[in-house]
C-alpha cells in the first residue's frame, strides 16, 4: 500500500481559515437583517410622518413591513449562499495552487 499524503483541502488550518471567512459573512448578513428589523421602528418614531405617506396604497410602514421585507430577507439569504459557495471554491483553488 502507497503512503499516503495529507489532502491539503481537509486539512485543519484550511477549514480555520474558511470557517473564519464564513464567519465574517454571516455576521455580515445578520448585521444587515438586524438593522433592517430595527431600523423600520425607529423610522416609525423619529419620522411618522414620513412613514405615513401613502405609496402604492400602503402607508411606507406597511409597504416596507409586508411587502418589501420578505423579499429582502430573501436577498440577504440569497446573497449568503452564493458567497459562502465562492468561498469555499476560493479556498480549494488556493489550496491547490
Amino acid at each position: 500500500m502507497p503512503p499516503t499524503t495529507p489532502d491539503p483541502v481537509h486539512s485543519e488550518e484550511f477549514l480555520r481559515t474558511l470557517m473564519r471567512r464564513q464567519l465574517k459573512l454571516s455576521v455580515a448578513c445578520a448585521a444587515t437583517f438586524l438593522i433592517a428589523l430595527l431600523g423600520l421602528p425607529l423610522l416609525n418614531y423619529f419620522f411618522p410622518e414620513l412613514m405615513a405617506t401613502r405609496v402604492a396604497g400602503f402607508t411606507l410602514t406597511w409597504l416596507i413591513l409586508g411587502v418589501l421585507f420578505f423579499p429582502f430577507v430573501w436577498i440577504i439569504s440569497w446573497r449568503f449562499i452564493k458567497r459562502s459557495i465562492q468561498l469555499e471554491d476560493d479556498e480549494v483553488k488556493a489550496v491547490k495552487r
